[in-house]
Order: structure tokens, then C-alpha cells, then sequence
């Protein structure tokens, strides 16, 4: 018997999923094993198993044959075990390797690893003729249905048992380990156990290896492997390129991938059909259209035809960067017997439809004969944007009569028609589709919505929120926007709040610009604490939040005279990383004014020079005063010469300010100075002015710059300051 098994595995080349039995087929042997599998029976038959018992006592005997034979019959995993344990007690009976084979069969596909290793040892040591085989057998059979974690057990008993594992076996359970994602450990457990067995690995081997590697996000090792490739004797194929770059890729290393591809041209490896099956759409993905035509021109080069993905892949790539060459290949596709698929087809009519080439987009459509509602709801789309609204209507009844009307379709109609402020003929659209049994849905109300703030008719947008809020819809983000915006606009700020607050109790954000209009509105007439409330309850539930809506809230607080307050939305800014911009700063500099911190208010007037930003003139005359009145203006001399010398922000009442207030100081260069400057843009000093210079000039000061009446003729040189000096001596 195990003559046969040598014999049948040399001259047949046995299959991998089972031995050829005398008695019974190899199929009806897989079939058996798989309908143990589904057997949820784990409890002894006594009646099934004396009758078999009794059949194997019968005038034949037991013989490994009719074993086998009752083997393939018993479904019942306990009852074949028993009668396998039978046999075993009986004196004249060896088992073979055929009958351990059906055992194992049994148990490993009724998932009972452990049992099934004992006995792949069992059959080992009791060394049954054709084990080896046997083994091998076992590996492939496991291997081909998926279970993985048998095949592992079975070879590693086969190589522990010094029977050696050919090497197709090896590379056959690692790459069904990697395409199964089984995992780097179980990949490096069987790699490990064949280099163990003296195994020379070849391309294959490595191919697997190198995936695993990748798939575990192993980048650098797998490179490293590749790199190696040479040193082991091997040198890397089609395949081990095409893993290679889709690893790179996957990893975000596309740029690494493009010069694994041309180091593999550069060594003379020719792509084979499945490279560019595979490469080809993944530099589409990525985005890549020249490496992608690239080696879709090789591909014709070759005589390789392009399959319907292939082409599909170059269409959606090329849509984005060169329609023209889309379009051409569009058209090459369905000459070669390929039906575009609808997401194809809806790309390359969104990108003709964005150029405007509406025409075109009609052409692609009709000649493409679709039934699905997505391609005619492009090109409506694109008559709606273009505002071609009878175009629209015709083809919205090309549709209908096409039965290729969603809702969508509807939508799309109303909703270009009420942008464009045609309110009543979307309403008409809109007694249409419910006549045909189309129910309006959230994004009509929407669309309706949004027509009638276009109209700036914000009662009637608020009577339709407050229709579809009642059946629990919402707002498209759009129209929430809008609607928020045009109430705060006509300034009804407790109907947008009310709004607000149904919108974010069903997790719906609100443009910050608009959350922005909605908390100043609330600020600005003095319902701070009603502001301060939305804003929470906004951040609760994850509204966008910018600069401009703390600004508002720290500008109430302000006018309320509670400034003390407003630093704990500064905290907030900074804690957010948000920017200070300009109403900020000068909200923050009115706080420190109030708060009476002249160092803070300095600090963030630098600052703010500092971003090139300017005060307003309230501010800046503020500021002016404040620290005139502690005799800080000296502090910031020189950021106050620049913005007098670059800017016209500062009033002449400032300027009096500013050159009295640095004479007090002691500063009476720097006050003539900024004298010179009020002087050179026309400007004349008041009194308090002259006064404050005439009593602090020193009279060698006088000498130096006041020039003799009688000198000779009024030179350009003459000084303003000792002019208007001169001048006020003489109304003394």
C-alpha cells in the first residue's frame, strides 16, 4: 500500500489536495472533509459506531483499505476518532500512511490543531511508508483551502522530522500567508524554519518576504531586503518591482516609487501584463498621469491591451489635468468593446461640463446610452451653473420620460433656480415632482430656503426652517449658513439663535464666520452674557471658532465696563493658537487702558507694530493719553516717529498731545521733532503747544535755531521750529 502511494505520487504528480485511494476518489475524500467541517457533532454515536466496528470484523477484516473506506463515511468526528483508536488496539493491524492522512484530513479541518499535529507525529514515528508524501500532501491540501494555521503545524513537523519541504511548498504557504494578511510573525516563523532546513530561497521567497515587510509598515527592512536581493543569489523580477512600488506608495514614498520603476528599466526588466494591471491605476490614485501615460504608451508599445480598469483609471486620472486626451482615450475604451462604468463617465462629464463645453457634455452623454439618473444629474448640474434654465427643464423631461429621475435631480433644478432668485418657478418645479410622487425632502426645504434669503425674505426662510424642523430634518450646511447670516443682518438675533441652537443640538457645525456675526450681534447690543452662553454651547458642540468671535465677546465686555472679564477670552485665544488681528489688539489695548496696566498696554501696542499692524485712531488716541498721563510716552518715541513719518493716522490733536506730553518728560528733542513733522504736513500747533516749547527750549537752544530777521534772503535751510517760535514770541 505505501508502494502505491510512492508510485502514484512520482508517475501522477499527486494533487495537492488529496491522495488517490483505491476505494475511494480523491473528491468524495475533500468532500467528506468539508462537510466534517459544517458537523456540529462532537458527542459519541454508539449507534453508528458498532455497526462500523462490526463491518471491519467481518469475514474481510480489518485492512488499511476498508478502514479508510469507514474512515470516509463516518461524518462524526468522535466516531471516526474512535474508530481510528479501535484499529490502533488490534494486534495485527498497522496503520498506514493513507489512513493517518485521513485521519489528519479530519481533524484539521474540524479546526483541532493540536490533535492533528499529535498525529502527524504518531504517523512520523511509527514510520509509516510515504509519510513524507503524505506530509506534503497535507501542506498543499491546507494551503489551497485557506487553513493556514494547519498547513504551519503540518510543515513544521515535516522539517522537524528531517523531511525536508521542497521549495515550492515553502513559497506556496508563504505567499498565502501574505496574501491572507496573516501577519510578519507567521510569515517570519515559516521563513525562519525554512533557512532552518538548509532551503536556498529564490525570487519567489523574497517577493513574499519583502510584501510581508511592507504590509507591516516595515519600510526600511523591506528596502533593505530588496537591496540584498543580489547577495542571496537572486535578482529581483516583475513582481518583486511591482510589490516594491506599491509599497512605497502606500507609505507615502511616491517620489522613491518613481525611481524603483526606472532603476527597473534601467536593469532591463520588461513589465509584464500584470505590472501594468496593477502599477498603472496606482499612479492614477496617486495622482500621477505622466508616470501613468508613461507606461500606458509602453504597454501599446508591447501589444499589451488595456483592460476595462486600466482604461477606466487613465480616464478619471487624465479628467483632472488633460480632458482633451481623456476624452480620447474615453472614446478608445468603448471602440475596444468596453462600457464605460457610471463613475467613469461621470468624471469626464463633470470635467467637460466645468470647461463649459455643455455641447460636448450632451454629445458624451446621449452617445453613452446609460439608465442610471448620475450622468444626466452632471450635465443638469451644468446647465443650472451655466444658468441655462430652459435647457435644464428640457432635459429634466428628457429624463422623466427616460425614467431616470431621482431626487436628486429634482434638487439640483429647484435649488439652481432658487440661487439665481427664481423662487416661484422653483416652486412650480417643486408642484411638479410632488404631483409625481416625489416627496421633497431636507434639501429641497433647503434650496427654498436659500432662494428666499437671496429675495432677503427672512421670515419666509424662517416659517420653512421651522416647517421642516418640526419633521426633525435639518439645514444643508449652505442654507444654515445663509439663513444665520441674513438674520443677524436684519438683526434678529433670538430668531438665529433659535436656529443655532436646533442646528447644533443635531451636530451641525456653522461656518465661523457666520457663528462670528451671530455672537457680536448678541455682544454688540449688550446681551454679552446671552453671547458668552452661545459660545459655550457652541465649542460643546465643535462650532469652528476665530478670532473675530472672541473679539466680539472681549468688545461687549468692554462697553459693559467689565474689562477684567475679557482676559479670560484672550486666554482662550492663545490657548487655541488663533491670531491676534487688528480689532483685537486694539480691544485688548482698551482693556489694559481700563485695567490701568500701562505696561500691558505698551507690550501689545509693540506687538502689534511689530505684525505691521496700526491702531485705529480712537485707540491710538487713547493709549496717548494714557500714557501721557503717566509719563510713559517716551516708551514707545520711536514706534510713534514711524507712524507719524508713514502714516496720516494721527490727528493734530494728538500730535499736540503727544509733543506736550514728552516736553513734561524731559524729552524736548523728541518733541521738536514730531513739531517738525506736524509742520511739514500743514498742520499748526495750539497754544498750550507754543507754550510748552517757548517755556522748556534752553536760550542757547533759541540761538542755535532761531534765524535773524534781517539775515539775508529766506534760505531753504530756515527752521520750522524757530519760525513758529519766532511767531509766538512775537504774539507775546
Amino acid at each position: 500500500m505505501s508502494v502505491k502511494i510512492a508510485s502514484l505520487m512520482i508517475t501522477c504528480k499527486i494533487s495537492r489536495w488529496v491522495f488517490s485511494i483505491k476505494c475511494l476518489s480523491s473528491i468524495s475524500s475533500v468532500n467528506h472533509a468539508h462537510n466534517l467541517s459544517k458537523s456540529t457533532q462532537n458527542v459519541l454515536n454508539r449507534s453508528e459506531i458498532d455497526p462500523r466496528i462490526q463491518y471491519l470484523k467481518n469475514d474481510n477484516g480489518l485492512s488499511p483499505d476498508s478502514l479508510i473506506k469507514v474512515l470516509d463515511s463516518t461524518h462524526d468526528l468522535n466516531s471516526a476518532l474512535k474508530v481510528f483508536k479501535w484499529a490502533s488496539l488490534q494486534k495485527q493491524f498497522r496503520h498506514t500512511a493513507e489512513t493517518y492522512y485521513r485521519i489528519i484530513v479530519k481533524l484539521g479541518f474540524a479546526g483541532n490543531v493540536d490533535q492533528m499535529e499529535g498525529f502527524c507525529r504518531e504517523m512520523v514515528r511509527d514510520r509509516c511508508h510515504g509519510a513524507a508524501e503524505a506530509l506534503g500532501g497535507l501542506v498543499d491540501l491546507f494551503v489551497g483551502d485557506g487553513r493556514l494555521d494547519e498547513a504551519i503545524r503540518v510543515i513544521l513537523v515535516m522539517n522537524s522530522s528531517g523531511f525536508k519541504p521542497s521549495l515550492g511548498k515553502w513559497n506556496d504557504l508563504l505567499g498565502a500567508l501574505v496574501e491572507r494578511e496573516r501577519g510578519f510573525r507567521d510569515v517570519l516563523l515559516v521563513y525562519k524554519e525554512m533557512v532552518k532546513s538548509g532551503t536556498l530561497p529564490n525570487v519567489d521567497t523574497l517577493n513574499s518576504l519583502i510584501k510581508a515587510l511592507f504590509d507591516a509598515k516595515m519600510v526600511d527592512k523591506a528596502l533593505d531586503q530588496f537591496r540584498r536581493m543580489k547577495k542571496k543569489r537572486c535578482a529581483p523580477n516583475c513582481r518583486t518591482f511591482e510589490i516594491v512600488i506599491h509599497g512605497l506608495v502606500a507609505t507615502n514614498l511616491g517620489d522613491k516609487a518613481l525611481g524603483v520603476m526606472n532603476e527597473m528599466f534601467e536593469i532591463g526588466v520588461n513589465p509584464d501584463l500584470r505590472f501594468y494591471t496593477s502599477v498603472i491605476p496606482l499612479f492614477c490614485k496617486e495622482n500621477k498621469p505622466g508616470e501613468a501615460m508613461r507606461l500606458f504608451d509602453m504597454m501599446r508599445t508591447l501589444e499589451f491591451e488595456p483592460d476595462l480598469c486600466i482604461y477606466s483609471s487613465m480616464v478619471k486620472c487624465l479628467c483632472v489635468k488633460d480632458l482633451n486626451k481623456a476624452t480620447e482615450l474615453f472614446h478608445e475604451m468603448r471602440n475596444a468593446g468596453f462600457s464605460p462604468s457610471t463613475d467613469v463617465l461621470v468624471d469626464i462629464l463633470c470635467a467637460t461640463c466645468k470647461l463649459g463645453n455643455l455641447d460636448e457634455a450632451r454629445t458624451l452623454l446621449d452617445d453613452s446610452h446609460v439608465v442610471d439618473p448620475a450622468p444626466y444629474n452632471v450635465l443638469l448640474q451644468g446647465f443650472c451653473d451655466a444658468h441655462y434654465f430652459l435647457a435644464s427643464k428640457d432635459l429634466l423631461k428628457k429624463m422623466l420620460n427616460l425614467d431616470v429621475v431621482d431626487h436628486l435631480s429634482w434638487n439640483i433644478l429647484i435649488l439652481g433656480l432658487c440661487n439665481d432668485k427664481y423662487v416661484k418657478q422653483a416652486c412650480v418645479i417643486l408642484g411638479k415632482m410632488i404631483i409625481l410622487a416625489y416627496e421633497p425632502d431636507f434639501a429641497t426645504y433647503s434650496a427654498l430656503v436659500i432662494g428666499n434669503c437671496n429675495l432677503y425674505k427672512y421670515e419666509d426662510a424662517l416659517k420653512l426652517f421651522r416647517l421642516f424642523s418640526g419633521k426633525n430634518w435639518i439645514l444643508d450646511p449652505n442654507s444654515y449658513d445663509k439663513l444665520i447670516k441674513g438674520l443677524c443682518n436684519v438683526e434678529k438675533f433670538e430668531e438665529a439663535s433659535e436656529v443655532f441652537m436646533f442646528m447644533s443640538s443635531r451636530n451641525c457645525s456653522l461656518h465661523s464666520s457666520s457663528f462670528s456675526s451671530l455672537i457680536k450681534g448678541f455682544s454688540a447690543t449688550g446681551r454679552v452674557d446671552e453671547a458668552i452662553r452661545l459660545l459655550k454651547y457652541g465649542q460643546s458642540c465643535l462650532n469652528p471658532v476665530n478670532t473675530m468671535t472672541y473679539t466680539a465677546v472681549m468688545h461687549g465686555l468692554l462697553k459693559l465696563n467689565r474689562p477684567y472679564e475679557s482676559l479670560t477670552f484672550l486666554s482662550q485665544i492663545l490657548r487655541r493658537g488663533l491670531v491676534l488681528d487688528l480689532e483685537a489688539y486694539c480691544i485688548l489695548i482698551q482693556c489694559m487702558i481700563a485695567l490701568r496696566e500701562t505696561n500691558y498696554c505698551v507690550l501689545f501696542f509693540k506687538e502689534m507694530v511689530n505684525n505691521s499692524l496700526l491702531p485705529d485712531s480712537e485707540t491710538l488716541a487713547s493709549l496717548l493719553s494714557h500714557l501721557a498721563d503717566h509719563s510713559q510716552l517716551h516708551i514707545i518715541w520711536a514706534a510713534i516717529k514711524n507712524i507719524c513719518q508713514e502714516t496720516e493716522v494721527i490727528e493734530p490733536k494728538v500730535y499736540n498731545l503727544i509733543i506736550n506730553g514728552l516736553c513734561k518728560e524731559g524729552y524736548k528733542s523728541e518733541a521738536c521733532q514730531l513739531l517738525d513733522l506736524m509742520l511739514e504736513k500743514g498742520w499748526v500747533p495750539d497754544a498750550s503747544t507754543h507754550g510748552s516749547l517757548i517755556g522748556t527750549v534752553s536760550n542757547q537752544e533759541v540761538e542755535l535755531q532761531i534765524s535773524e530777521p534781517d539775515m539775508a534772503d529766506n534760505s531753504v535751510m530756515q527752521d520750522e521750529v524757530s519760525s513758529i517760535l519766532s511767531e509766538g514770541l512775537g504774539e507775546v
